[in-house]
């Protein structure tokens, strides 16, 4: 019996949420589909991970803006792997805290190019596959910076507001034809030393980690949010969520963050 498949779309290297999700897909049997930009050799460990686990999963080198990779790799699994039942898209877009002028051009496109256009291409080429079947779920991780625009976030919150406006869309057309489109606000710091912990660095990241996280449950833990990501496949459709956020007990929710001027 073929097992159904979870196509993650930004992996990241097994710490972060598309690893965890990952893991937790595989350990309910699905086989784990993990595509990445780079670092081959931190592929191979998390699938080495899952497999040790007895899990099945594969690892694949992805460069998202590269014209047809996305379609190529899709197409590929539906024709030699499995049918894709889930799809995560995780693919982030954060080029940093910059302002208007030191924004390039370059940047700003390539925030949409990776927050918008990549899961407008998976959906191009994955939807009609889940449509035939009358089944299928994308669940797509997205940032504070689709629902508040700060300054110093202009890439980022141009291309998470799309995100978000994109997959609006996607559902208002798909929804009932047994498409189940998720839009997942993480709101929040994650505990994730392949992400969080790079834009930090190890010293900083240890201290906030001391500070709010581990026994303080102040950092979006990604074991937890990957049991969420699972939840929301699994949904009975007559009870779908589209939007939610994850952020932690201690965290102020986006709409009343101090960085509202009206809340100063």
């Amino acid at each position: 019996m073929t097992r159904p498949v979870c196509l993650i779309l930004g992996a990241g290297a097994g710490a972060g949420i598309g690893g965890h999700v990952a893991k937790r897909f595989a350990l309910e049997g699905y086989h784990a589909c993990l595509a990445r930009r780079s670092d081959l050799a931190g592929l191979d460990r998390l699938v080495a991970e899952i497999k040790a686990t007895g899990g099945s999963a594969s690892g694949h080198l992805l460069n998202a803006v590269e014209e047809g990779s996305i379609e190529q790799l899709v197409t590929s699994i539906e024709d030699h792997v499995g049918p894709i039942g889930v799809a995560v898209f995780n693919l982030g877009a954060q080029i940093g805290d910059r302002g208007l002028a030191s924004t390039s051009l370059k940047q700003f496109e390539m925030g949409w190019r990776l927050a918008t256009f990549g899961l407008f291409r998976l959906a191009q080429v994955l939807f009609p596959y889940m449509e035939q079947r009358g089944k299928g779920a994308l669940l797509v991780t997205s940032a504070t910076a689709a629902m508040r625009g700060n300054a110093g976030q202009h890439s980022h919150a141009a291309a998470m507001g799309g995100r978000r406006m994109l997959c609006q869309s996607l559902n208002a057309q798909f929804a009932s034809k047994g498409i189940h489109v998720a839009h997942i606000v993480i709101d929040g710091a994650v505990d994730a030393p392949d992400t969080l912990g790079k834009m930090l660095g190890p010293e900083r990241f240890q201290a906030l980690r001391e500070k709010k996280g581990l026994e303080h449950d102040g950092l979006l833990v990604p074991t937890e949010v990957a049991n969420t990501y699972y939840h929301l496949a699994h949904q009975h459709r007559s009870a779908w969520t589209f939007e939610l956020d994850l952020r932690a007990h201690s965290d102020l929710a986006w709409w009343n963050h101090a960085a509202n001027p009206d809340l100063k």
